[in-house]
């Protein structure tokens, strides 16, 4: 079970990592003219799915009980509310790499975007920390080391490598 839970915990990451390097190739891949989905759009379903097979391979290698230790309702919270701050901030679009495929976001300089670099890598960071008690710690260093390869690798953005923009 334990390579299948690593697996699991690993599967948004190579997918993350395609998107962002080859855009045009995603958005080639949902179409084009007036049958064609927002790439945004279904990068958000599939992030939602490839999200769920993490919850389920983090849930078969935990052992849970209560109550939880003390440092996990601070980190819960405040992770939780950098993740809803970020989407409340960007929208779907922004938050699922619309600016990589030819989109034009407003991007926000309100808290918490300026006084933490990459809030939403944080904010899950911090989430995935709250549950140190109950997950074994070479699988939360793993998820952890995903979010950071992905913060390194969307810090080099370049704009000639966006996909041709949607119409």
């Amino acid at each position: 079970m334990g390579i299948a839970a690593a697996i699991g915990l690993l599967s948004p990451f190579p997918f993350y990592y395609c998107l962002w390097i080859w855009p045009q190739w995603w958005v080639d891949l949902c179409g084009r003219g007036r049958e064609a989905r927002d790439p945004s759009k279904v990068m958000a379903y599939v992030s939602y799915f490839l999200k769920l097979v993490q919850f389920i391979s983090l849930f078969y290698v935990s052992s849970f009980h209560w109550p939880p230790p003390f440092y996990f309702w601070p980190l819960i919270a405040f992770g939780q509310f950098l993740n809803f701050r970020v989407y409340q901030l960007l929208g779907e679009t922004g938050t699922y790499y619309g600016v990589r495929f030819g989109k034009t976001i407003p991007w926000v300089t309100e808290f918490p975007f300026g006084v933490i670099t990459d809030p939403q890598y944080v904010g899950s960071i911090m989430s995935i920390l709250a549950c140190f008690s109950w997950v074994p710690f070479q699988y939360i260093l793993l998820w952890v080391l995903g979010y950071v390869f992905m913060m390194h690798v969307e810090s080099k953005e370049d704009p000639s490598t966006r996909a041709k923009p949607l119409h």
